[in-house]
């Protein structure tokens, strides 16, 4: 009886100790999943937002509202290169300003980059989720301006840690928020991160 009685403890304090252990490391497991997670969605969103730039100085200040157009301006369009001979804020120059325009293909600054086109609409653990993605006119303080967003859910890219259960370790962890840059309301780059 008293040998069963000892069996029984052992298996308790082994089942405790197992509890107590796993209760201290769930919230560290989280907290760096998160941060590796959000940080490479982060870089994502960063890049996307300068090929969306990219794009605003080729297309005359339009942004793409889908990837496919995103890619097509970055493969085939050009960047505007103008060399200005003089000084034109110089009141007191006297020769004569020219403006020499050139165009450099824009894929060529991608490939330096090391951007692939083609892998900038996913989500990066998202399974093969893509990022949605806005673009359109509208008038701000009386001007006419050009807006866009791009941004996922972090449900999304939090694989099996999109459980709501999550906040008691983050009180700011919201899982159903986007992760987002831009903004369809006003003419803002600025991500949310």
């Amino acid at each position: 009886m008293r040998v069963i009685l000892n069996v029984v403890l052992v298996i308790l304090i082994i089942a405790i100790g197992y509890l107590l252990v796993n209760s201290i490391q769930e919230p560290i497991k989280f907290k760096a999943e998160k941060d590796r997670r959000t940080n490479l969605v982060m870089d994502k969103l960063l890049t996307i937002r300068k090929m969306q730039e990219f794009h605003r100085d080729i297309k005359n200040g339009s942004f793409a509202n889908s990837f496919d157009s995103l890619a097509h301006v970055l493969r085939y369009g050009q960047f505007r290169n103008i060399k200005v001979t003089g000084d034109p804020d110089d009141p007191n120059f006297t020769g004569e300003i020219t403006y020499d325009t050139s165009y450099i293909p824009a894929f060529d600054t991608i490939q330096a980059l090391g951007i692939n086109l083609d892998s900038l609409q996913y989500v990066p653990f998202g399974g093969g989720e893509t990022f949605s993605i806005q673009a359109d006119t509208m008038t701000y303080q009386s001007t006419l301006v050009h807006v866009v967003e791009v941004g996922t859910p972090i449900k999304t890219f939090m694989g099996p840690f999109a459980d709501l259960k999550y906040t008691k370790y983050d009180n700011s962890y919201k899982p159903n928020n986007m992760m987002k840059f831009g903004d369809m309301n006003k003419p803002n780059l600025s991500g949310n991160w």
